[in-house]
Order: C-alpha cells, then sequence, then structure tokens
C-alpha cells in the first residue's frame, strides 16, 4: 500500500490492542538502552489496559525482561524477540531456543561480521543476536549480504532486517504468529484485533490482522500491507487518547464529550 492511507477512525468497541514499542509506543534511539516511556505516556497505557479489560500486548523485538523494564511498573502480556518469546495474561512463559551449541559460535561469528564493518554494535538477547547500525555509515546491502552468507548453514535460524538493524532469530517465529497466539486465549479471544507497528518486522502482524477483519495501523512511513497510517508516535498517543476516552465513556454510559483528562500533550 502506498503512503496515502488514511487515518484509522476512532473505535469504541472491543478489541485486543496489540502494539510495537520502539517506533511506536517510543521514539527510535541511537541506542535501545536510550529509549525511554514518559510518566504521562505510562498512564495513558494503563488506562487503555483498563478500558481493554487486559486484552493489550506489546509485541517486540525486545526480550521480555527488557519490556518489562521498559514499562516498569506497568505489566502486560508480551511478545519479546519477533515472537520467539511470549508471556500470556496470566504470566505463562514460553519461548522457542536456540539449539546447545549454537550460541557460541554463532556470537564469534558475529563479532568478527562487527569487526568488519566498524561501528556496528552486536546485542545479545538470549535467544537472539541483533547487530545495530544506526548512525553508523555502511552499506547495509552489505552487511545483509554478509550475515545471509553466515547463517546460511543453520536453518534453524532465520534473518530479519529492520530499521538500522539486523538480527538472527529462530527461524519459524514471527509477530503474526505471536498475535494469532495471544488472539487464542482470554480475554483476547473473539475480539477484532488492532496492531500498530512502524517497521518490516511488523508486516507479519499487519498481514495477520487484516485476514482478521482488524485494524493494521503503520506509524510513520514506508511501503506497508497496514491499512491505516499515523505520521509518528506523539500522533499514536493523540490517536489512543481519543479511543480511552470513548472506551471509559462506554463504559459508564458517559458521552465521549464530557470525558476529560486535560491537555494529554502536557505529559507526553
Amino acid at each position: 500500500m502506498d503512503d496515502a492511507l488514511p487515518v484509522p477512525p476512532l473505535i469504541s468497541g472491543q478489541y485486543s490492542f496489540f502494539f510495537d514499542v520502539d517506533g511506536t509506543l517510543a521514539e527510535l534511539q541511537p541506542r535501545p538502552e536510550m529509549v525511554t516511556l514518559p510518566a504521562g505516556r505510562k498512564r495513558l497505557l494503563a488506562r487503555l489496559q483498563a478500558a481493554s479489560h487486559d486484552a493489550m500486548a506489546l509485541i517486540s523485538g525486545r526480550s521480555l525482561e527488557d519490556l518489562d523494564t521498559l514499562t516498569a511498573p506497568l505489566r502486560f502480556a508480551l511478545g519479546g524477540v519477533h515472537g520467539a518469546e511470549r508471556r500470556d495474561i496470566n504470566g505463562l512463559i514460553s519461548a522457542v531456543t536456540l539449539p546447545a551449541g549454537l550460541t557460541d559460535p554463532l556470537r564469534q561469528q558475529l563479532q568478527a561480521v562487527c569487526l568488519r564493518f566498524p561501528g556496528t554494535r552486536l546485542e545479545e538477547k538470549g535467544i537472539a543476536f541483533a547487530l545495530h547500525y544506526r548512525g553508523v555509515t555502511l552499506s547495509e546491502t552489505a552487511l545483509i549480504q554478509a550475515v545471509e552468507q553466515l547463517i546460511r548453514p543453520y536453518p534453524e535460524l532465520a534473518l530479519q532486517p529492520g530499521k538500522c538493524v539486523v538480527e538472527i532469530r529462530p527461524a519459524g517465529v514471527s509477530k503474526g504468529m505471536a498475535l494469532a497466539r495471544f488472539l487464542e486465549e482470554a480475554p483476547f479471544r473473539g475480539r477484532p484485533p488492532l496492531f500498530m507497528g512502524d517497521d518490516m518486522t511488523d508486516e507479519s502482524a499487519f498481514d495477520e490482522v487484516n485476514l482478521r477483519g482488524g485494524l493494521s495501523i503503520k506509524v510513520g512511513e514506508g511501503e506497508t500491507l497496514a491499512r491505516y497510517r499515523l505520521s509518528g508516535v506523539t500522533e499514536v498517543y493523540h490517536w489512543l487518547e481519543q479511543v480511552v476516552n470513548r472506551l471509559e465513556a462506554a463504559a459508564t454510559g458517559a458521552s465521549v464529550r464530557g470525558v476529560s483528562h486535560g491537555p494529554f500533550s502536557r505529559c507526553l
């Protein structure tokens, strides 16, 4: 789909809400550890979680531990490492792991790739690796080709390019698959899904949502399978605040016009 996608409609029904994090709920930063969620944004996410009766999950390339740290003290259902690990609403964790004996040699080979491309940085996620190159001048094509060649002997691995990152994760997992698993469980089951994401790593989730007749929302520019678009993170929160107001008003029988939590821009 092209850039001329409509803004998503203001919904008031009982949806299942799914979100990517970096570039969607938080602005991208030069390094992942620099990303933060201000208190005002956390308050709005907590309101959405309550208004949706916990039918809300984050599905990210980050690990579960990293997501918990970023969103503390809130606690959500989570899909981490692009769906390779997942925590359901009851706290039950499931994970796909790399074969025993593969992690150490893979780390060494990826470290060698980093030496070939100065400025790149290797991140370990326990069950996956990521090569970051935000702010680094290099041939993206050459880097991806180098990693593709490295993992070719390992059919249990998959390469996932993203925004200034190349990730190596277990094969056979995706954000779309994680979203589908959540939709089999309460409180997500029986609700149409909504997913927001900003990167090519989110396209499988957009595809899954489209197949189920939900709302797929691309954040930012770029070709996408999503059917709606918001221009950036700030616009995500402005849209979400209006949706949360509608959900809260519907729960109390109040009119949306009469619901106010003050100017949201003050807490961004």
